[in-house]
């Protein structure tokens, strides 16, 4: 799914009003019927909507609401900002119908004062601003949006296409913004929903379709995309009925060291799990009788270091690997770092790069050019930081991943509630699977598993870090369902792996 910019998304109104055709009235009428809709699915008659209105489209998609809502049995308030002495053609095509129709429920608010008490069961909607705002709210308008948040532990609040004061593709951190239980959006998702800075200010984001012209949605590019169970199915390659394990690749795990065997352990699984033909694991003498009773499908390597691995360049030249994994439970160790450099400049073909592995990029940050072209590296926001240094907000911290993707020309995966996967061509894809059961140690190590057994059966790269963020998180969601987020563990993801092949793709 694209995700569009604000400008990008008035352009779509506009092509659809062009070329369906259709008034930008019925389609204002369209998109707030879906939302009435879903506030009639939510909340009954017995719940009065109290609607707050800006004098813009946003607004006026909130007075068609009104009179849907009217239409269908339920106790309106409609509250209308004066904070413009102008309100768009279509606001004021809206107001008048409902003034026809329903004028006692029209309220006129113009400062703090004019803030209406509210009964124990209503339901607030925010339809002051949306994707058109262009500078932080301020003045009385702001102290309206502080008194409907004021009310958040009481009312559930429910935001039109955006919370109002929050921008589609700017950071609206430290400004006043609608804290919504729900945003009810309209066909695509904003950028502002992915981000973690503005979590509270979205709550659930349901994204409802409104017909919107399909040719300008296939025919605009765009910067950022939404991964989902449809892309997967076009990147899963199913299996050859004649194939063996060598059509599957042969993968090098790098992993380990003394106490920290589990995340070894744990990476080696998901490997296997994710279907690589063979795999080789790299470790020190310390964890060679653990991963080979732990993993008995797994071949060993043994480290020359009792503790460390520090020698696991020499393991590269002519073992015929597909793909190497390193950094899960690794250790920064001076030796470690020596081995990475020269494993680099041996191994010429994308590898995945992870934890210690990140780490040691970060503490000698030269070897970072000697990354193979293509790799993948898998950073939390802490790593990052390590990496690539602090930015002020969410918006800019994407845009450095983007940038440094592009100029390192590899795969950078930020984790978290939406992985972010920038590529070397500048395009950025936004993970929708996964919960916070997920967070949990080893989880990142599975991934890493996962992640190289896909390069080693010879996906893509790209392809890769796509559908193994994608199938860890619903292997994630999977084991959540049956075990509860605050039950499952890392292993948890690997067991629910194999489900997630068959029922996700």
């Amino acid at each position: 799914m694209k995700i569009f910019s604000a400008a990008q998304i008035r352009e779509a109104d506009a092509f659809t009003i062009a070329h369906e055709p259709i008034s930008s009235t019925h389609l204002m009428e369209r998109a707030a019927g879906k939302c009435a809709a879903w506030l009639e699915e939510h909340y009954s008659t017995a719940h009065p909507m109290y609607i707050f209105c800006g004098k813009g489209n946003n607004g006026g998609d909130g007075l068609v609401i009104a009179r849907l809502l009217l239409q269908h049995g339920y106790q309106v308030y409609t509250g209308i900002l004066q904070h413009s002495s102008r309100a768009s053609a279509d606001h004021d095509i809206q107001l008048q119908l409902l003034q026809q129709q329903y004028p006692f429920t029209i309220h006129t608010i113009g400062d703090v004062s004019d803030f209406p008490e509210l009964p124990a069961n209503a339901v607030i909607i925010d339809a002051i601003f949306g994707t058109g705002i262009s500078r932080p709210v301020d003045g009385w308008v702001a102290g309206i949006i502080h008194q409907i948040n004021d009310q958040r532990q009481k009312h559930p609040i429910v935001a039109i296409d955006m919370p109002s004061g929050l921008s589609a593709d700017e950071s609206s951190l430290h400004t006043p913004v609608i804290q919504a239980h729900n945003t009810l959006s309209f066909e695509f998702y904003k950028l502002a929903f992915l981000l973690p800075e503005n979590a509270a200010c979205t709550g659930a984001v349901s994204v409802l379709p409104i017909g919107l012209h399909p040719d300008y949605i296939t025919q605009t590019p765009v910067r950022y995309h939404l991964a989902d169970r449809e892309m997967m199915r076009t990147i899963y390659r199913p299996r050859d009925p004649f194939a063996h394990k060598g059509t599957y690749g042969h993968a090098l795990l790098i992993a380990g060291s003394y106490g920290k065997m589990g995340a070894a352990v744990l990476s080696a699984r998901a490997c296997l799990r994710a279907g690589v033909g063979l795999l080789t694991c790299h470790v020190p003498q310390c964890g060679t009788q653990i991963m080979q009773i732990s993993e008995p499908a797994a071949m060993c390597i043994t480290d020359e270091d009792t503790h460390f691995s520090t020698h696991f360049h020499r393991n590269v030249r002519t073992a015929g690997y597909k793909a190497v994994g390193i950094g899960p439970g690794l250790d920064k160790q001076p030796g470690t770092a020596k081995s990475l450099e020269v494993l680099m400049d041996e191994w010429q073909r994308p590898m995945v790069i992870d934890a210690d592995a990140l780490n040691l990029l970060s503490v000698y940050p030269y070897l970072l050019y000697k990354v193979p072209k293509g790799s993948i590296l898998t950073p939390h926001p802490k790593e990052f930081e390590r990496l690539f240094g602090k930015t002020e907000n969410e918006v800019q911290r994407l845009q450095q991943l983007s940038e440094q993707a592009v100029n390192l020309q590899l795969y950078i995966l930020l984790k978290g509630r939406y992985t972010a996967v920038a590529c070397p061509d500048g395009a950025v894809y936004f993970n929708n699977t996964g919960n916070p059961g997920m967070a949990t140690g080893g989880s990142g190590d599975v991934l890493t598993g996962i992640l190289t057994g896909l390069l080693a059966q010879e996906y893509t790269p790209k392809a890769a870090v796509l559908l193994g963020v994608w199938l860890h998180g619903y292997a994630g969601d999977l084991a959540a369902a049956q075990l509860s987020q605050e039950a499952m563990t890392a292993g948890d993801i690997i067991s629910y792996l194999g489900k997630a092949f068959q029922e996700g793709i």
